[in-house]
């Protein structure tokens, strides 16, 4: 996980040109990650509308294809509640709007009063902002198109919305290939700081310890994206019989997120003490292997995601590392400031060591006594 810490660069080739304009990469990428989602729509929205045009009976069912398209969407969040709530939030709009025409007819001014009390409604009931949207949206659809028979786009949008709950039960998106890409992106972040951090001990270069310290406070979107990935994870799978098993693997990865959490918190506070120590421009290659040698251990932490045999290893790496973690005997003679900086990376080996299943009070117990 951690390279050379003399040779490796701070930063990363960047293509430019006609290359650059040329590569396609990242749309058929973004196009992978979307693949399931598109599939989910068309099914849903297909199904949907043949539903309501063939066995209702509704000439023209509009919504209950637009329901669909809308609560499924394209979003990384796919947990059932997300599908449920804007669901819910169209029917209102639709039932709304349909009282409208029921009462007054449609009409420019009938269209301002059901929008208005359609946003006054949602928001009551919902604080998501969205929530309000689609209803606003939907009470604007039903308020501009002509309807067979009173409250009948009221049944195309159930039917819209039941047939997106199908749909994410039956043909579910994979909640552990997202997780995972974002779990590893986790792992990648924080290489990439405690190498920087390393990279500056050695050197004593305060400018390199800053941007270290940069690249650590970075990590914390990444761990939110990590954290809602997985909870729509565990919601898809708790929700679809086909996805039950991921449960407990999903389950264990939320225990290394929390782990991983704490662990990158105390990155943050190894990385400030690395700015002030290096504002003397001395080297210090003792506590930058040591960082080293735990991030290298750490690796092994990120590989288990995908493999779980690998835990064991990761842990052992782990354990060599925090068993050695005794400021006093590492550096001795060494300034406060210097003990100071092994002792952080205590509770960094901690939160590694439980990273790998290993309950809290056992991985303290690792460290020697100080």
């Amino acid at each position: 996980m951690s390279g050379n810490g003399e040779t490796a660069p701070i930063t990363q080739v960047v293509p430019t040109g006609w290359r650059s304009r040329l590569d396609l990469r990242p749309q058929m990428a973004r196009v992978r990650g979307s693949a399931i989602a598109i599939v989910q729509i068309v099914v849903a929205a297909t199904a949907a509308w043949a539903f309501a045009h063939y066995v209702v009976g509704h000439p023209a069912p509009l919504l209950a294809a637009t329901v669909t398209i809308s609560s499924l969407g394209l979003v990384r969040d796919a947990r059932p509640r997300r599908v449920l709530e804007t669901v819910v939030g169209m029917l209102v709009g639709i039932l709304v709007a349909e009282g409208f025409v029921v009462v007054v007819g449609p009409g420019w001014w009938q269209l301002a009063l059901a929008l208005a009390a359609t946003l006054f409604v949602a928001r009551f009931l919902s604080p998501y902002p969205p929530f309000a949207i689609m209803a606003g949206i939907q009470a604007s659809i039903v308020m501009s198109l002509p309807a067979s028979q009173p409250f009948s786009r009221l049944v195309d949008g159930i039917v819209g919305g039941i047939a997106a709950l199908v749909v994410t039960a039956l043909i579910p998106r994979n909640p552990r290939r997202e997780e995972a890409r974002d779990g590893h992106a986790v792992f990648a972040a924080a290489d990439d700081a405690a190498r920087t951090i390393a990279q500056a001990l050695r050197r004593g270069d305060a400018m390199r310890a800053t941007r270290g310290l940069e690249k650590a406070r970075a990590i914390a979107p990444r761990i939110d994206e990590w954290r809602a990935s997985l909870d729509s994870g565990l919601a898809v799978a708790g929700f679809s019989p086909w996805l039950r098993p991921q449960r407990a693997e999903l389950r264990r990865h939320h225990t290394v997120l929390q782990s991983m959490d704490f662990a990158t918190r105390n990155l943050r506070v190894v990385a400030r003490r690395a700015v002030y120590l290096c504002d003397d421009g001395e080297r210090r290659p003792v506590p930058a292997e040591l960082l080293s040698e735990l991030m290298r251990a750490a690796a092994l932490v990120g590989e288990s995601l995908d493999d779980i045999s690998m835990q064991p290893a990761a842990r052992e790496a782990v354990r060599a590392v925090a068993a050695r973690l005794d400021p006093a005997a590492i550096l001795p003679g060494g300034t406060q400031s210097e003990l100071n900086l092994v002792t952080a990376l205590r509770p960094l080996a901690v939160d590694l060591l439980t990273a790998t299943g290993l309950p809290g009070d056992q991985a303290r117990a690792i460290l020697p006594r100080v």
